[in-house]
Parts: structure tokens; sequence; C-alpha cells
């Protein structure tokens, strides 16, 4: 029958019949006597969305997920306990009830389930291997006669559990109804981790099987699979990819967590462990409060602040917050701390404007043209707009719109008051010429006497680029600027990398086929050189006095 909404707005889910059937057959691990396996309300919340059906097609939503957490959180026997009912439980869409209800059937009634837990190494592949050994031992070998636990692998009634790793030559032959893939975060192209995600993603999409990752925060620009599967969740976010069979559940503590401050420290870690921290106050996810979780926080604390641990590998582990790679201009907390979302820049409000651009494709990649904004009174910078070569096949032929960037710039000054716009002419000259003909004039702040728009980011320039790179990481370390907390902007600006000159520190990508975009990074860092030059020239005292205020 077809399915009818119980409520205004509710949304169909298997996942309350997998909660259920995982409290009533597995034993929770690492006990010295039977318990039930009772996930945490965290835990629940990722399987009633990862278990979603789409009312229209009466299917799952979702083909993989990211559940990302940091160490200890708990994610190995929550995905052991998946792996269980993947194999044995009633995750199969299998129409509606009478209620309108969806309901599941197991796997063995469409085809012989293989469910396999998947890593780069064996010792990675226990993480989950053990606890799910330890959760059979519980009433499902009641309820499954045929159910065999085995050091290496599990015989089901129909079917069979395996562990594998990326040496594994039997990967493309064995096609999974779904798999782990533990601690992707590791999962590179050296060690076979990308060939692996590979098969097992498309012997999954042939059988309409499943996965789902658990890895602790990436390291930006190692290239792993975690780092690409938040690379697609940030395409689905930012309206560029045309699946979204993708649910990403990643938490991690706030950007200003300050791991010298116990008490900030410790409001960090809750929030990252959420129902797991074990504080006497219970979570900080709902209200009222769960009970206090099993990780010690006080340990985590001793841990973090032992002389020996790197502040780094202690912000991803523990905080699982992805910072940076070691050449990254930036890190992730940096520049979070400073978005501000609420922030809204105003029609006829004073600005600057930096542009950045590119044309044609250049060794197979086709740069971004980013044009940046940035409020003279506080330092708010806002993209006007970003454009940037598509996903998929719609990126062949791609070039970058041109009429549609000047129409944006166009529009820039209408809607502002605009005092100075700087642009890197590279590929766009014409256009540069064109904009200083138009505009020249209008703009308080130049470049240059000659050319009140060209700012060249490569050239001569080297001490200038260096003085203006600097000058806006400073003021992003100092929290003396925001952002309004694009997708896309945030991407560019933790692509950049570092790079030393003989004059000092540039920013560049991590290699020049790479297609990992900092053109807005560009476009942003001259458009807070140039309100920092138009502030020099007493623009902003001007701006005030025309509003009515004192300076």
């Amino acid at each position: 029958m077809p399915w009818i909404p119980p409520e205004p707005g509710a949304v169909p889910t298997l996942g309350y019949d997998v909660i259920d059937w995982i409290a009533e057959h597995l034993a929770a691990p690492d006990r010295g006597e039977y318990e039930p396996f009772v996930l945490y309300p965290e835990q629940e919340d990722f399987v009633l969305r990862f278990y979603e059906i789409n009312p229209r097609t009466g299917k799952r939503r979702f083909r993989r997920g990211v559940i990302s957490r940091p160490r200890g959180w708990g994610k190995s026997p929550f995905l052991a306990a998946l792996a269980i009912v993947e194999a044995l439980g009633p995750v199969v869409p299998d129409g509606w009830d009478a209620a309108g209800q969806p309901v599941g059937k197991p796997w063995s009634e469409v085809r012989t389930p293989l469910v396999q837990i998947a890593a780069v190494s064996e010792t990675q592949t226990k993480n989950t291997w053990a606890p799910l050994l330890e959760m059979l031992q519980g009433p499902v070998l009641d309820a499954y006669p045929g159910l065999e636990p085995l050091e290496s692998f599990v015989n089901l009634p129909r079917g069979k559990i395996e562990p594998i790793t990326s040496s594994a030559r039997t990967v493309k032959g064995n096609r999974a109804v779904f798999a782990v893939l533990d601690q992707t975060e590791e999962w590179v192209k050296g060690n076979g981790g990308l060939n692996l995600f590979q098969k097992m993603k498309n012997n999954a999409a042939k059988i309409g099987g499943s996965f789902v990752e658990s890895p602790n925060a990436y390291i930006p620009g190692h290239g792993s699979v975690a780092e690409e599967s938040a690379a697609f969740f940030k395409a689905i976010r930012e309206g560029r990819a045309k699946d979204d069979g993708l649910y990403y559940d990643h938490r991690e503590a706030p950007p200003e967590t300050d791991m010298a401050d116990r008490e900030s420290l410790t409001v960090g870690l809750r929030l990252a462990y959420g129902d797991s921290a074990g504080h006497p106050e219970g979570c900080v996810l709902h209200t009222p409060a769960c009970p206090p979780g099993h990780v010690d926080l006080d340990i985590l604390v001793a841990t973090i602040w032992d002389p020996s641990s790197d502040p780094q590998e202690s912000r991803s582990d523990f905080l699982n917050q992805v910072t940076h790679a070691s050449d990254a201009w930036l890190s992730q907390p940096e520049w979070a701390a400073c978005a501000d979302s609420a922030k809204v820049v105003a029609d006829g409000e004073t600005i600057t404007l930096g542009f950045d651009g590119s044309r044609k494709r250049n060794r197979g990649v086709t740069d971004a043209t980013a044009l940046i904004g940035c409020r003279i009174s506080d330092g708010h910078v806002f993209p006007i707009g970003i454009w940037e070569e598509p996903e998929g096949p719609a990126a062949d032929g791609w070039q970058v719109p041109v009429i549609e960037v000047l129409a944006a710039v166009r529009s820039a000054f209408d809607r502002y008051d605009v005092v100075a716009f700087y642009a890197d002419p590279a590929k766009w000259e014409g256009h540069v010429a064109d904009w200083e003909a138009d505009y020249g004039s209008r703009l308080k702040v130049k470049a240059a006497r000659d050319h009140p728009v060209e700012w060249w980011m490569s050239g001569g320039r080297a001490v200038q680029i260096v003085r203006a790179t600097e000058r806006l990481h400073n003021a992003i370390v100092d929290r003396e600027m925001t952002h309004d907390g694009s997708h896309v902007l945030t991407r560019h600006m933790l692509n950049a990398r570092r790079r030393t000159s003989r004059t000092g520190l540039q920013i560049a990508k991590e290699h020049p086929d790479s297609p990992r975009k900092i053109d807005a990074a560009v476009a942003s860092i001259l458009a807070w050189e140039a309100r920092a030059d138009a502030i020099a020239k007493g623009v902003l005292e001007q701006a005030e006095e025309m509003q009515g205020y004192t300076f």
C-alpha cells in the first residue's frame, strides 16, 4: 500500500526496527556478564537518519554514511552492531504496513548476504571485529540457528561476515551488501586505501548495498578517503553534486576551545564526545541530559596536557577537529573562529572588492574565479560570486561564465559603495582594463596612479604580495575580521598552502595540477588589502561621518 505520513513532516525510516533488533539480539561487548547492547541516543539518531526511506521510490535514501567522532567515543561497537543487523536484520525495504510505516526484510530474502569489515591493515580491522564477535555471544545465537562466529569469519544461516584489508585480491569479485570502512582518515593511495574504497563503492552500487565510514578527523591535503568524503558532502551542501546519497555526521569541539584552559577544554570534550562523555552533569546534547557516558574526561585532559603529546594530534584525536596539513596556510579552527553568519551587508554600505580570475583549462584543471567583498567598518568578508568547475560530466568543456562575472561586478557597484577594487589581471587583462575605465573615477582608493584596479599577485610585486598575505593571515589568527561561513570560501581558504619565497611567505595550491581551488582565498587577500589601504587613507572616517557618526 502507498506510504501515508503518520504526521505532518514525518520521514519514514526502518531505523526504529533496527534499534529494537539490536537491543533484543546483541550482547554489550567487554562485560563480565551478559547485558543487552543499547545504543546511545545520538547513535539512535544516526540509525534513524541512515535508514530513512524515500517515500517516492520506497528505497533507502542513503547508500553511504559517515560517522566521525573522536577516539574512544564508541564507533567500533556501534558499527559492529550495524554490520550484524545488516547481515541478519530487517534492513531491506519491503513496502508499508497498515499504519503507513515502512516494513523491512533481511537481505537473505533477496540474495546471499556478504558483510565486510574493511580497513587498510589487519590491526585496524580488529577494532570492529573484536567487539563484533563478543556481541554475537547473546540471544542472536538462539534466534538464528546456523549462526557460527569463528575467529576469522562468521558463518550466517545464509551468507558470511568477514574482515578484509586493502591487500585482498578478491574484493572486486565479492560484492558486499554492507561494509564498515574503518579509520578512513588513514586510507590513502600509498597503502591501497583509495583502490579498496573504489572497488567496495562500485560493488555496493551494483547490488544496491551500502557502507559506513568511521573516520577520526582527517588532515587536509593527505588525500584520504575521509577527506574525499568530506569534500563530497561539501559539494552536496553547496549544490554542486548531482547525487545526495551520503549521510554525513561529523561533530567536533568548538574552534575557540583553549587546550591550555581546563574549563574550556572540558566544554570542548563534552561536545565532541556527546553522550559518551563521562561528565557528572551528563551530556550536553539532550534535555534532560543523558546520564554520564563511559569516557573519563579527566584522563583525556591529562593525556592532552602530557608534554609528550602533540597538540595537533590531540585536537584531531580527542577534539575531532579537522586541523591542517603541515604546510597549511590556515587551520580549520582558526578560520572557523571568525565565522559570523548573522552579519548582513546591507545595500549602500561601504565595501572593497577583491578579484581573482581564470578563463580556460590549464594542464587539465580549470581554476575558479572569485569576487569577494569586504565591509570597511568591521572587516566582514563575504563572497559575491565564486565560479568553479562543476563535478562529474558537467565539467567537460566547462569555462568560466564571463558574462555572469561581468554582471556580478556591475551589480556590486550598483548595490554597494565600492571605494576600492583590487583585481589580479592574469587572464583577465582586457576586462580589468574595462573596469578601470568604467569604475576608476568612482574609486576613492586606487591600486596605482595609472591602474586603479590592477593588482598583480605574481611577477615583480613579491614584497607587496607577502605583505598583503600576512596582513589577512594575522587578522584571521587575531580574530580581527569575520566572514559569513560560506562553504565554498572556507574550502578555498583551507586548501591554501604556505610557500616560502625569498621575500617571505605566499600561498599556492598543494601542487599546480591540484583540483583543490584557492582562488577565493586570493581574492579575499586582495579585498582585505584594499580595505587596509582605504582605512589608511581615511575612508572609514569619511564613511562614518556621512552616516552621522563621529569618529
